[in-house]
């Protein structure tokens, strides 16, 4: 019998700079998540933050073994405004950091 592999938690940010840009974005990426949930079996979005002090917003999601995160940063990217989307570096154990800002 084999292993199913455990989803990854992924954490999608939203820069208080871009949402001030095109304030829309929030609802747009919120109904992006929803819909790909219903494509992709075992994409589940677990919780979405509005950090109040920085402004950001965020979505914690799980993404299965099978389902490649940029892949779902690049379609996501068609339905939204020009931005760029990169990884965030950090030291610590903590799941991946994807930010969506305004690009240079």
């Amino acid at each position: 019998m084999q292993e199913h592999e455990p989803p990854q938690v992924v954490e999608l940010r939203v820069s208080s700079r871009y949402i001030t840009a095109h304030p829309w974005v929030v609802q747009a990426i919120g109904g992006f998540l929803s819909a790909y949930f219903m494509e992709h079996p075992g994409f589940r979005i677990q919780r979405h933050i509005d950090e109040v002090e920085s402004g950001f917003h965020l979505w914690i999601c799980e993404v299965p073994p099978s389902l490649k995160v940029l892949r779902l940063l690049k379609r996501l990217k068609e339905d939204i405004p020009p931005c760029q989307a990169q990884q965030m570096a950090t030291n610590l154990p903590t799941p991946p950091r994807y930010l969506i800002d305004c690009p240079e």
